[in-house]
């Protein structure tokens, strides 16, 4: 646990030590104040809550978390430092572990940086603190489905471009399933079982009750087995890696 810890901080830092880290908070904090305050309707709406806030969280991941995960794994193997991590008294699992806290922290920093949101509404009304609480425990929980993804699909290339883009594509697939789009195409054609084990693969449907504060077991496993099965994908490909 020592040597996660110590990987995590050392890849903390480095998200610090370049403009990433910063260029994708602020891109966060931007992206969220138009979506909740322009296309949300949040003093239009007269309600003194975070739901126009959480709705979006879904769709900025898809685009953001990948972009912040993208060099994880494909930069190491570009410039054939991977090589050097493994020859290190650490194992493959603490280093893919400590790369995922890592950046996993940066986005609980994003997040927690959306405070003045919370202001305002408290400011403005009397809002369910508890709610809003409990909707910012789901939204980094799932942001870590998001990010356990991106750094799989970052271990498979050592170019960060195409690490970025099959992220997305990925991550679109758990977001899409849980549309009505995709839910009404499966319903011309399948039963009932079938669309509703679709739409339980959804990041959507998952985060929807989690966004107005319900934090439903099941879905707290669900996240927590996709960021524990996508993690464990990644560890296997640089195990392969490691060996070829």
């Amino acid at each position: 646990m020592n040597a996660v810890f110590l990987i995590a901080r050392r890849e903390f830092a480095a998200f610090f030590a370049t403009p990433i880290a910063y260029v994708f908070i602020a891109i966060f904090l931007m992206l969220s104040g138009i979506f909740t305050f322009f296309m949300g309707d949040l003093y239009e709406r007269g309600q003194a809550d975070l739901q126009p806030f959480f709705n979006f969280h879904p769709w900025l991941y898809l685009f953001l978390v990948p972009a912040i995960a993208m060099r994880g794994w494909a930069e190491e193997r570009r410039s054939g430092t991977i090589e050097l991590l493994m020859t290190l008294p650490v194992t493959v699992t603490q280093a893919v572990l400590g790369k995922f806290f890592a950046a996993w922290l940066v986005l609980l920093l994003a997040l927690l940086l959306t405070f003045p949101v919370w202001l305002t509404v408290n400011y403005l009304g009397q809002p369910d603190n508890g709610i809003i609480l409990a909707a910012y425990v789901g939204s980094w929980l799932m942001s870590g489905a998001f990010l356990a993804i991106s750094l799989c699909m970052s271990a498979l290339t050592k170019n960060q471009v195409i690490a970025f883009v099959l992220a997305i594509m990925v991550c679109f697939l758990f977001v899409a399933s849980g549309s009505d789009l995709v839910l009404d195409a499966f319903t011309q054609w399948a039963g009932n079982g079938v669309v509703d084990t679709v739409a339980s693969f959804s990041f959507l449907q998952r985060f929807e009750a989690m966004a107005k504060g319900v934090i439903a077991l099941n879905d707290v496993v669900y996240f927590s087995l996709a960021i524990g099965l996508w993690l464990y994908a990644c560890q296997i490909i640089i195990e392969q890696e490691k060996a070829a």
